[in-house]
């Protein structure tokens, strides 16, 4: 899904970000997509899906995580 559509990325693009280096604000999210805010309406969009992938790292996901359906991250049995 597209996130944000001034500069053109998606929830996947922002959930590697999250999962790569722990930004901590959405404004650290979109310098590591080498972009910025243009009109900010995604910023909200962007601040759940880190705090979804805060929340995500429990270390054994489950097939019917949200986070993980979407990143393709399934822990192995």
């Amino acid at each position: 899904m597209i996130v944000c559509s001034c500069n053109v990325f998606s929830d996947r693009q922002v959930l590697d970000v999250c999962s790569g280096s722990n930004p901590r604000t959405p404004g650290e999210v979109y310098r590591c997509l080498g972009c910025s805010p243009q009109c900010g309406r995604c910023a909200r969009t962007i601040r759940a899906l880190m705090d979804q992938a805060q929340a995500h790292n429990c270390g054994a996901c489950a097939e019917d995580c949200p986070v993980a359906a979407i990143t393709g991250l399934v822990a192995a049995e």
